[in-house]
C-alpha cells in the first residue's frame, strides 16, 4: 500500500490492488493506519477533488481541508499513479 503523502494524523495512499481493471485515479484518506473503511476521493483530470465516500467519518470541516491539500499536491498524486500503476483513467 503506497503511502503518496501524510496531513497531519491522516495518510493519503492508494491500495497496491486496485482491481482489474484499474479504477479511475483515486487516494484513500485515513487517520492513523490504511484501513478498509477509508475515505475515498476521485482525482479528476483537473486536479480537483470528488468524494467518492466517506467511509472513515472525516469530519466534514477536516475533510474540505484535506481535499484542498490533495488538490493543491495533485500533480504529486498523478505523478505518484503513473509510477505505480503504469497507466492512468479518470473519473472525469
Amino acid at each position: 500500500m503506497p503511502q503518496v503523502f501524510k496531513i497531519g494524523s491522516y495518510w493519503v495512499y492508494f491500495w497496491s490492488n486496485e482491481n482489474d481493471p484499474l479504477e479511475p485515479v483515486h487516494v484513500h484518506v485515513s487517520q492513523g493506519a490504511p484501513s478498509a473503511d477509508a475515505t475515498k476521493i476521485w482525482i479528476t483530470k483537473a486536479g480537483c477533488c470528488y468524494l467518492c465516500h466517506n467511509h472513515s467519518n472525516i469530519s466534514r470541516k477536516t475533510l474540505n481541508n484535506i481535499m484542498k491539500i490533495i488538490e493543491a499536491r495533485s500533480e504529486e498524486v498523478l505523478q505518484k499513479w503513473q509510477s505505480y500503476f503504469d497507466e492512468m483513467r479518470f473519473y472525469c
